[in-house]
């Protein structure tokens, strides 16, 4: 489908800390490790229009990750329901992640927004959404 996404690629700071975090949220979304190597790990998850990939490399440099600076503020997975998006949140506690936001209902983002905001082991801000 055109636009949709192809493939992310996120630096981390510490790449035998944030693939457990990764590994442990992807594959509850459904992604597959299919690399792992000491230049990073990509998972994949098929999709009706091709494969949808996310990796993570290995940070250059040591700076601290801001959302507020030019980059990335967030990114956000679409959940398959309220109860998807709270199955979630369990997982995150049981990972120890940080929670940002408990799953919530956030209506200035549209009618029916679900959602639980939390961060990686470097900062970065994630997000789990279910809208009806």
């Amino acid at each position: 489908m055109r636009g949709s996404m192809h493939h992310l690629d996120l630096t981390v700071g510490d790449l035998a800390a944030s693939a457990p975090f990764y590994e442990a949220i992807l594959d509850f979304m459904g992604y597959r490790r299919v690399r792992a190597e000491a230049d990073g790990i990509d998972w994949d998850l098929p999709t009706p229009a091709g494969t949808c990939s996310i990796g993570i490399k290995p940070a250059r440099s040591a700076r601290i990750h801001d959302r507020y600076a030019n980059g990335l503020h967030h990114f956000a997975w679409r959940a398959e329901s309220r109860a998807d998006v709270d199955r979630l949140h369990d997982l995150l506690h049981t990972i120890g992640a940080t929670i940002l936001d408990a799953p919530a209902d956030y209506p200035h983002y549209g009618a029916g927004y679900y959602a639980v905001f939390f961060t990686d082991p470097d900062g970065l801000k994630l997000e789990f959404a279910y809208q009806d």
